[in-house]
């Protein structure tokens, strides 16, 4: 079993990108709760694109509770590009990594999946690819009606107590969402529960991503 993160003396460094509010909590929710556990020194910097008022108010609040515990203050940006209208506002979103990459050089990135059906997950992915070009990105899933799902090649087991957390915190933090059929404890456990079937989990509990290109050292 290999690291998530590479041990070194500096803090690590991490950027995780959603598109709108709840993907980052719902595609690598858990992930992150063990990341500021094992690593109360990590730098977070965590970038939602989209969000009117309300949804933004979430973004934000859910954030702060995902990050608690972190010793420095996580940076915790929610941008209000159109939800839904991503690719195209294509030039301004561009900008928009393009200023990110001036302010953080991560150890680790969190991004939608590219083979994701919704248009603005994509476009978040192929952003994240051309502005990162030299670090380790991983990408989460999220599912939905339009039934995208594919196999996962890189799991982060996680404990039955961190995986509750999870879900506790999107169902407090968006009740914006709670009336939409999907937005349920047992669909996010349930795909947490395959995964860490999957990957012969411990607690059978775990989260799923797509390591397209990984380097390690020897």
């Amino acid at each position: 079993m290999l690291g998530l993160i590479p041990e070194t003396s500096a803090p690590p460094r991490v950027l995780v990108v959603g598109c709108h509010a709840d993907d980052i909590e719902i595609g690598c929710g858990g992930t992150m709760l063990e990341i500021v556990a094992r690593h109360p020194d990590a730098e977070v910097t965590w970038l939602v694109l989209s969000g009117n008022d309300a949804r933004a108010d979430e973004a934000s609040a859910s954030a702060a509770s995902f990050l608690n515990g972190l010793a420095k203050e996580p940076r915790i940006h929610v941008e209000g590009f159109r939800d839904g209208f991503l690719p195209y506002l294509g030039p301004v979103v561009k900008e928009r990594f393009e200023e990110l990459k001036g302010t953080v050089e991560p150890d680790l990135i969190l991004t939608h999946t590219r083979d994701d059906l919704h248009q603005d997950h994509r476009l978040a992915c192929e952003l994240t690819w051309n502005t990162f070009r030299n670090h380790l990105i991983l990408e989460y899933e999220i599912p939905k009606w339009d039934g995208d799902l594919q196999p996962t090649t890189v799991f982060v087991p996680l404990d039955e107590a961190t995986a509750e957390r999870k879900v506790d915190l999107l169902l407090d933090h968006f009740a914006s969402q709670r009336d939409r059929h999907w937005f349920t404890r047992d669909v996010f456990l349930g795909l947490m529960r395959l995964r860490g079937l999957e990957c012969n989990a411990p607690s059978g509990f775990a989260e799923g991503f797509h390591g397209r290109k990984v380097i390690v050292r020897p």
